[in-house]
């Protein structure tokens, strides 16, 4: 598979989520400091609870450009055969009769992004799954924990 043009799917993906937050956040800001929003007594905390999420939506908004900054310096790094699983790595993985594909990025795990009509689900060195996976190799059967349970799987190969 082409990991250059996964990484830039994956960028792309990151940008257009960047840009939604943003919007959200300019959203939030104007309404916390819009004047129908100013308390009309102690109790009323709908301006600081809008400046809450204006808060939040920004720090998300800096995961994000963090995380787009990385993928942008992140290289092609290409896996012989034989090579442990590691960042940058494109991982294909057998269990319950089924292949998923997963691609060890170094941020934004849980993203989600198709090629050639495949499913490509992001994970980190972090994450349960990235932790368990991190070093093993092409051929490797370990038991990996899905949902709190053990289940056999099996590393068909590692890009």
């Amino acid at each position: 598979m082409n990991k250059r043009a996964i990484i830039q799917k994956i960028t792309a993906k990151l940008v257009g989520e960047l840009e939604i937050y943003f919007r959200a956040a300019q959203f939030s800001r104007a309404e916390a400091t819009h004047e129908s929003n100013k308390p009309e007594n102690k109790y009323d905390t709908r301006g600081l609870e809008a400046s809450y999420l204006a808060r939040g939506q920004s720090k998300q908004a800096a995961e994000l450009e963090a995380a787009i900054t990385e993928y942008q310096k992140l290289g092609v790094k290409k896996f012989a055969a034989g090579d442990a699983i590691a960042v940058g790595a494109l991982v294909a993985l057998e269990h319950g009769g089924e292949k998923f594909l997963y691609f060890v990025g170094p941020r934004a795990g849980g993203t989600e992004v198709i090629h050639d009509r495949r499913e490509i689900l992001v994970i980190t060195p972090q994450s349960p799954l990235g932790e368990q996976l991190m070093g093993r190799k092409t051929g490797d059967q370990p038991q990996l924990t899905f949902g709190g349970a053990k289940q056999a799987a099996r590393i068909s190969s590692v890009e």
